[in-house]
């Protein structure tokens, strides 16, 4: 596969956008595939991202995140600022509409781009995105993600991280007693110390700020973009995928399961068949 093009995005307040392009090895007609995360950046794709040579990819860090530093040095930006971030990329690439696999809080910054500029995108596959609104047990789930936030910024990374693996392991809804329960950092193989550093990219701001996001739903409803919901067929009951599952009912639509888990177009996960499987969806008619 030919090797990806770095290009740098000048961005309005003195940021930048870093992304890597590859090019298609056909004339196959397709609009780009933009792959997107957040903050998980472009790194998080190459294994997806080399099973698709027939297709234009691009894949970015977002800003504030790695090669994308924001000039006031934080390591977050809302859902918002990320769609009109988006928005500029694409066209930059050719004005668009462009197709987009997003996953997590990347979804989540696609629904806002959608709403915000729904010309922009043909095909939106949302893929499990961390969206606490609209579960039934949406507070208790904000109350935890409040908590793994404060934990942080009161006592560090370890001990933070500690809390939000065990409740990304999670399966149902939140029980009683949830926030009150013990986490060791060492159980997780995390450090017990305040290393001093607030400047993790999904325990700062990142976490709030995407997971209280409250997608416009009346717009993704009028929006021309085919929206696609999916979910992890190993992550079924965790808090992301019963999010995605909420959306979905929210739009009207069926949520489509993907293979493996949360990350499973990684290679911690099946590339292999989660490439399949997008591929079907991308080529599925409207």
């Amino acid at each position: 596969m030919t090797e990806p093009e770095t290009r740098i995005l000048e961005l309005p307040g003195g940021a930048r956008l870093s992304f890597d392009t590859r090019p298609a090895g056909s004339e196959d007609g397709e609009p780009p595939l933009l792959m997107i995360g957040a903050p998980m950046d472009a790194g998080g794709f190459t294994a997806l991202a080399e099973r698709f040579p027939d297709r234009m990819v691009v894949t970015y860090d977002p800003r504030g995140v790695g090669r994308s530093p924001r000039s006031d040095g934080l390591t977050a930006s809302r859902p918002e600022e990320h769609a009109d971030d988006l928005r500029r990329l694409i066209s930059e690439l050719g004005g668009g509409p462009a197709d987009i696999f997003a996953s997590s809080g990347g979804a989540v910054n696609g629904l806002a781009l959608v709403s915000r500029h729904p010309d922009a995108v043909r095909i939106l596959v949302a893929h499990e995105p961390p969206l606490a609104g609209g579960l039934p047990d949406s507070q208790a789930v904000f109350s935890v993600i409040e908590d793994i936030h404060d934990t942080y910024e009161r006592e560090g990374r370890g001990r933070a991280m500690a809390k939000f693996i065990a409740f990304t392991s999670l399966r149902g809804p939140v029980p009683a007693g949830f926030l009150d329960q013990p986490r060791d950092p060492a159980d997780f193989g995390l450090p017990t110390g305040d290393d001093g550093g607030r400047d993790h990219p999904l325990l700062g701001p990142h976490l709030l700020w995407t997971s209280g996001y409250r997608p416009d739903v009346e717009a993704l409803r009028r929006a021309t973009t085919r929206i696609v919901v999916a979910g992890g067929a190993e992550s079924d009951g965790t808090f992301p995928h019963r999010a995605g599952q909420a959306l979905a009912d929210r739009l009207g639509t069926q949520l489509v399961t993907f293979p493996s888990h949360h990350a499973g177009f990684t290679p911690e996960g099946d590339p292999d068949a989660f490439a399949a499987a997008l591929r079907r969806v991308l080529g599925a008619p409207a």
